[in-house]
């Protein structure tokens, strides 16, 4: 699988992140980088457009509540 280089891509973070606990997200050739704010030379999750679909079908379907996933919330 083709692995994009996210080394000069545009980063988005939510306006909503906070000085400490943020994540960014990326476009690069078709595929989603998600890095760390905190270490912006760390690395890059990828993820194709189908599986980032996935991943934010079941964060709107609250499928990845940590109660539910045996953790007591933050």
């Amino acid at each position: 699988m083709h692995r994009p280089d996210f080394r000069s891509a545009r980063w988005r973070k939510s306006i909503s992140s906070s000085e400490t606990n943020c994540v960014e997200v990326a476009l690069v050739d078709g595929f989603i980088g998600v890095r760390d704010s905190k270490d912006p030379f760390g690395p890059v999750l990828a993820f194709t457009r189908s599986e980032w679909a996935a991943f934010l079908t079941g964060v709107r379907g609250d499928e990845f509540e940590l109660e539910e996933l045996g953790h007591r919330p933050l």
